[in-house]
């Protein structure tokens, strides 16, 4: 099965758009994570889903065609 011609472009920035998300979890967890995640770090992680939801809005229309 073959690729149309920006097809790899498109899954390789939507990977890397995810990478930085998971990214972005993972430091938020280790930064705020003193024998359970608080409050401010409850916050923190809902701030980075609600940004991670524009960004791929944002990906989505600029990959749009």
């Amino acid at each position: 099965m073959e690729l149309e011609e920006g097809m790899v472009r498109k899954i390789a920035i939507s990977v890397a758009a995810v990478g930085v998300f998971v990214a972005y979890v993972v430091g938020v967890g280790t930064v705020y994570n003193d024998g359970g995640m608080g409050s401010t770090g409850g916050l923190a992680l809902v701030g980075s889903i609600a940004l991670f939801v524009l960004v791929m809005a944002g990906v989505g229309f600029v990959l749009s065609d």
